[in-house]
């Protein structure tokens, strides 16, 4: 699937990461990592503490075919034998309802049940601007010296096909809907923070009790490191400004927390450039060009798929609405960065930063 790598770095103490399975003399947890690559056009790792590494490869076999079925169900791009996904929605826009399984039934439903909460700025109907956007910035980017915004007009035109009032969904017969033949799907603002979620409750329930997961940056962290030190889990949020790299130089803070997630939409990592402009993968659905209020923001709550979703939804409000926003939805914290590096942050945000006195070693 086309979707951004959001610009998180999972921050560990010890350089944890990647440094390989280390025992620790005050636990009889030991921590391992692995990583893959096939799933949601990005790199997942995974790092857990488990008492033996066949429990973590069990693990991160449950996890990697999970993410490998959810990745399925939710590409917009490719067929798979056997399974209707979003892409089949798409091709049947207008002719016929579709039967999928329940768990693009509960994405919709949930993107639906969002975009009405928060101000209907993240839309998962938009596929037909989306995908217009989409060939411009792949066409600008194999041949710079061409590149171009998309007229006007041809936006303007797809735009009348992204009522998301015409995605009907039948629960009862399992089916999906596009009323227009022009309408099409883009799950690209909530899909692999939706996935990252629904793997994680799963790999939970299989008593996986302490770990990170990292879908390309959608971070999920579960439970608390049992190294027998820390208490809580450190993440790092990427400077928009520095290109990742392993030392820490590149974070602007790190965070403090357990059992939540972490997701960040930004302007500096799906682009291309224009006459010297950055036009970036974030659309504003009023305006139809790309949301210029930030260079990214930060949101922090348990849901994964909520976090992901609420990233893009903040970036394209301006400031005092996307604060608004926050501030209005419980257990929800976020940091913006403006376009001239000012850095703005919730009050329950301030209490988990690095900058601000926050460490791992206790739990509040």
């Amino acid at each position: 699937m086309k979707k951004i790598t959001k610009g998180l770095i999972v921050v560990l103490l010890f350089m944890f990461i990647f440094t390989g399975c280390k025992k620790n003399v005050s636990t009889e947890y030991t921590k391992y990592t692995d990583s893959f690559f096939d799933t949601f056009n990005t790199i997942t790792t995974v790092v857990a503490y488990t008492k033996t590494e066949e429990e973590f490869k069990n693990y991160m076999e449950k996890i990697h075919t999970e993410f490998t079925r959810l990745h399925k169900l939710y590409d917009i791009y490719n067929d798979y034998e056997g399974i209707n996904n979003i892409k089949t929605i798409n091709d049947n826009a207008g002719i016929k309802p579709v039967k999928v399984d329940k768990d693009i039934l509960d994405l919709i439903l949930f993107s639906k049940e969002w975009y009405n909460k928060t101000g209907k700025e993240t839309n998962i109907a938009m596929g037909p601007v989306l995908t217009i956007w989409h060939d411009y910035r792949e066409s600008g980017k194999n041949d710079p010296d061409n590149a171009k915004i998309p007229p006007r007009s041809d936006l303007e035109e797809a735009a009348k096909y992204m009522d998301l009032d015409k995605v009907i969904v039948d629960k009862e017969n399992s089916t999906v809907y596009l009323e227009d033949k022009h309408m099409s799907l883009d799950v690209g603002a909530v899909a692999k923070g939706y996935a990252t979620e629904v793997v994680s409750k799963n790999i939970l329930k299989e008593g996986l009790n302490s770990g990170i997961i990292s879908a390309g940056g959608n971070v999920r962290v579960l439970g608390k490191p049992l190294d027998g030190v820390r208490q809580r889990w450190g993440i790092g949020i990427q400077d928009p400004d520095k290109a990742i790299a392993s030392d820490g130089e590149d974070t602007l803070d790190t965070i403090f927390l357990n059992n939540a997630s972490v997701v960040t939409s930004g302007d500096y990592q799906r682009y291309y450039v224009v006459d010297g402009k950055v036009m970036h993968h974030l659309i504003d659905p009023k305006t139809f060009m790309p949301g210029d209020y930030y260079r990214s923001v930060t949101i922090v709550t348990e849901d994964s798929g909520l976090a992901d979703f609420l990233s893009t939804t903040t970036f394209l409000l301006p400031y005092e609405e996307s604060r608004k926003l926050v501030e209005s939805l419980e257990g929800v914290e976020a940091m913006w960065v403006m376009p001239d590096g000012k850095i703005e942050v919730t009050e329950g945000m301030k209490k988990i930063m690095k900058s601000n006195g926050a460490t791992g070693a206790k739990a509040e």
